[in-house]
């Protein structure tokens, strides 16, 4: 699917605007609740075992990295506990995104999410004037491009909350 520039410059102006109206976590490395839950609850396993966003329960919790990540199940828990890596969303569960267009964490959707050489990467959703807006539409669009810079970026953000 090609998206013209001017398609691309209008996605991308809407997208700042709408930036302004979401709250940014600067100090988190992850994206999460105020409860601190990872992803608004959405079990992260699930995205791989069945290609679909699940909500996870407080039943089938578990932490990693001081973030609470929430299951469907006590198998989906389990596989995670054994290997976590494997199933954290990339840039912290952020929008993919916004981490490549403005280096900026972004709350994201979900259940916009992709798939990509076994790695999990979110999408901010939402409607902007009445209007649908997400933001995989233009990532999908320059994929290579839009990888590169987000994971360049992401890395930044991580050194310089290090140092």
């Amino acid at each position: 699917m090609r998206i013209s520039k001017t398609l691309f410059l209008a996605i991308l102006f809407v997208f700042i605007a709408l930036e302004k109206g979401h709250p940014q976590q600067p100090q988190s490395k992850s994206y999460t609740t105020q409860e601190n839950v990872a992803i608004g609850g959405y079990d992260v396993v699930a995205y791989f075992t069945q290609n679909k966003s699940v909500k996870g329960s407080q039943k089938f919790a578990a932490q990693h990295d001081g973030v609470d990540y929430w299951f469907s199940s006590s198998e989906n828990k389990s596989k995670f506990q054994v290997e976590p890596s494997k199933y954290l969303p990339q840039y912290g569960g952020y929008c993919a995104f916004a981490m490549a267009m403005k280096s900026a964490k972004v709350p994201s959707d979900p259940e916009t999410f992709k798939l990509r050489d076994g790695k999990l990467y979110l999408f901010f959703n939402d409607y902007y004037q009445g209007e649908p807006f997400n933001t995989i539409i233009p990532w999908n669009a320059d994929e290579r491009n839009m990888l590169n810079k987000a994971t360049k970026n992401w890395e930044t953000i991580n050194h310089k909350s290090k140092t």
